[in-house]
C-alpha cells in the first residue's frame, strides 16, 4: 500500500461532486424548450402513476411504511389519500411512476428514466409548500418543480452519456439517487457544501445490482427500485441538512472509493457541461408500456398485424433486427415468469401486437401470456444485432432506437421488412407525439378521478402560465383522491 493510503490529509472534494453542486446551486435554466418539455414530462409522469394505481401489485406497496405512520400536513401521494413524511412519500410516488415501465427514457452508455426523480422532487415540494403556507410564507410553485426536474434530468442523463454502470452489473437507479439527492438538498435549502456532502453519501451507498432485471431472476423490484432510490435521496438530503459530514474523495479515493471498488478503477466523467440538454432531448413512451429498446419493434409489429394475424399457423420465422443494447438486455427465450419478465422481452413485446394489434399494460398479465399463440410465435423469432442500428443508437446527433421486423411464411412468401428508426416519443417526432401524450394524460386522469375533479385537473394543465404560477400545494390538493 502506498504512502498516500496512510495520509490523513483530507482532500478537496472530487471535481464531479463540485460540478454537480455548482450546477444545482447556481445554474440558471433559460431554455424555453426545456420548460415546455418539462411540462409535458410532468403530465406524462403523473399519467403513468395514475395508470399504475389500477394494479394491486403496485398499490400493496403504497401507503405508510408501517400501519398508521401517516403525517397530516405532510406530502401527498397523487391519486391517493395518503399524507406521509417526505422520505416515504417519495418511495410511493416513485414506485407509482415506474410501475408500468411507461415513463420517459434516456438512452446512452447507460440508460434510465429521468422522471423517476419526480418522486423525491414532488414529495419535498409539497411538504415544503404546506409548511410554508402554515408559517405564512410563500409556497413553491410548479415552475420550481419544473426547474428541479430539468436539473435532475440533466445530472442523470449527462452522467449516463459515457459512464456505463450496467457493464459492471450496477443498476441505473444509482443515477436517480445521485440526481435526486442533489436537487432535493437544494430545494430543502442546503448550501453548496451540504449538496456536496449529500451527493458524496449518495455515491458511497454504492449501487443496486441489476439482478432483478435479468433472467432468471427478473422480478417486480425493477418497478419499485427507482422509488427506493429517490426516497433514499431525500433521506441523504435531510441528513446533510443536520450538518452531518460528507466524504470529499468518495469517488476517487484509492482502494476505497466508488471508482476503485465498483467501477473497475475507471474515472467517472461529465462529458459535457450541465445545462438542459437531457430534458430537451428526452424520449417519451407515449403509445406502449414497453422497455424502450423495443418501442420501435412494437411499432413495426403494429404495422404488420393485419398481414400476420390471419396467418399465424403459417409463420415459419420472424427476424427482429435491433441495436446491441436490445440484444443484451431484452433478447429472451424460454418461459417468462411474470409481467416484469415479459415487459423486458423483445420477442414477447413483438408477438403481442402481431397477434392482437395492440400492446397495453394488461397484456403482460397471465391471462394474455397464457394464450398458446404467444409462446408459439416467440419460438419462431430470431433476434440479431444490426451494427448500423447500434451506430445510430450511440450517435449523439441521432440517438435513434431502431428496430426492423420481417415475417417469413412456410410457403416461401414474406411480409415486407418494416423498419422504424425512432419512436413517436423521440424529439424528432415531437409534433406528432405531444397530442398523443396529452391524450394519454387526459384519459389517465378521467379513468381515475370523478368527472368534476377530472375537469379541475385538466384545467390546471391547460394554461402553461397558470400552471407555472400555481402553488405546489394547490396542485397536489387537486390530485388527492379520497
Amino acid at each position: 500500500m502506498s504512502a498516500d493510503h496512510k495520509s490523513t490529509h483530507r482532500p478537496a472534494p472530487d471535481q464531479l461532486l463540485v460540478d454537480i453542486a455548482d450546477y444545482v446551486a447556481s445554474h440558471r435554466i433559460d431554455s424555453d424548450t426545456a420548460y415546455e418539455t418539462a411540462r409535458y414530462c410532468l403530465m406524462d409522469t403523473l399519467a403513468c402513476g395514475f395508470q399504475a394505481l389500477k394494479y394491486p401489485a403496485c398499490t400493496k406497496l403504497l401507503g405508510p411504511v408501517v400501519p398508521g405512520a401517516t403525517l397530516p400536513g405532510g406530502a401527498r401521494v397523487p391519486g391517493t389519500s395518503y399524507e406521509l413524511e417526505p422520505v416515504h412519500a417519495a418511495f410511493n410516488i416513485g414506485a407509482m411512476i415506474r410501475w408500468l415501465d411507461f415513463n420517459d427514457t434516456w438512452l446512452a452508455a447507460e440508460w434510465g428514466h429521468p422522471s423517476d426523480n419526480l418522486g423525491g422532487i414532488l414529495a419535498v415540494a409539497d411538504y415544503l409548500s404546506r409548511r410554508a403556507v402554515d408559517e405564512g410564507r410563500e409556497p413553491l410553485t410548479v415552475h420550481d418543480v419544473l426547474t428541479a426536474m430539468i436539473k435532475a434530468h440533466e445530472i442523470q442523463g449527462i452522467l449516463a452519456l459515457e459512464n456505463s454502470f450496467n457493464r459492471v452489473g450496477l443498476d441505473h437507479v444509482l443515477l436517480v439517487r445521485v440526481a435526486s439527492t442533489a436537487v432535493v438538498t437544494q430545494m430543502l435549502g442546503g448550501s453548496r457544501e451540504q449538496i456536496v456532502n449529500a451527493v458524496s453519501n449518495a455515491w458511497i451507498d454504492g449501487g443496486a445490482l441489476r439482478t432483478y432485471r435479468h433472467a432468471p431472476n427478473t422480478g417486480s423490484r425493477k418497478s419499485w427500485a427507482a422509488g427506493d432510490a429517490t426516497s433514499r435521496a431525500v433521506r441523504h438530503a435531510l441528513i446533510a441538512l443536520t450538518g452531518e459530514m460528507g466524504y470529499p474523495s468518495a469517488l476517487s479515493a484509492r482502494t476505497w472509493g466508488f471508482q476503485d471498488v465498483l467501477f473497475k478503477a475507471r474515472p467517472l466523467t461529465l462529458p459535457q457541461p450541465l445545462g438542459s440538454y437531457v430534458m430537451e432531448n428526452v424520449l417519451f413512451k407515449i403509445s406502449f408500456p414497453a422497455e424502450f429498446h423495443a418501442q420501435t419493434a412494437v411499432e413495426c409489429a403494429m404495422q404488420l398485424h393485419s398481414k400476420v394475424a390471419p396467418r399465424l399457423d403459417d409463420v415459419d420465422r420472424i427476424v427482429i433486427e435491433t441495436q446491441e443494447p436490445g440484444v443484451r438486455i431484452i433478447d429472451k427465450t424460454g418461459p417468462l415468469a411474470n409481467p416484469a419478465d415479459r415487459d423486458h422481452c423483445i420477442q414477447y413485446m413483438t408477438a403481442i401486437p402481431l397477434i392482437f394489434g395492440r400492446l397495453t399494460a394488461a397484456d403482460y398479465e397471465d391471462g394474455i401470456a397464457n394464450d398458446p399463440r404467444v409462446d408459439a410465435l416467440r419460438s419462431k423469432m430470431v433476434v440479431k444485432e444490426n451494427e448500423a442500428f447500434t451506430a445510430d443508437y450511440y450517435n449523439a446527433e441521432k440517438r435513434y432506437i431502431p428496430n426492423a421486423v420481417q415475417v417469413f411464411f412456410k410457403d416461401g412468401s414474406a411480409t415486407h421488412r418494416v423498419q422504424v428508426d425512432y419512436p413517436i416519443g423521440h424529439r424528432k417526432r415531437r409534433q406528432e407525439g405531444m397530442p398523443v401524450l396529452v391524450e394519454k394524460f387526459n384519459s389517465s386522469v378521467a379513468a381515475h378521478f370523478p368527472t368534476k375533479q377530472t375537469a379541475l385537473v385538466r384545467d390546471a394543465f391547460a394554461d402553461n402560465a397558470k400552471l407555472d404560477a400555481m402553488p405546489v400545494n394547490e396542485l397536489m390538493s387537486a390530485l388527492v383522491k379520497a
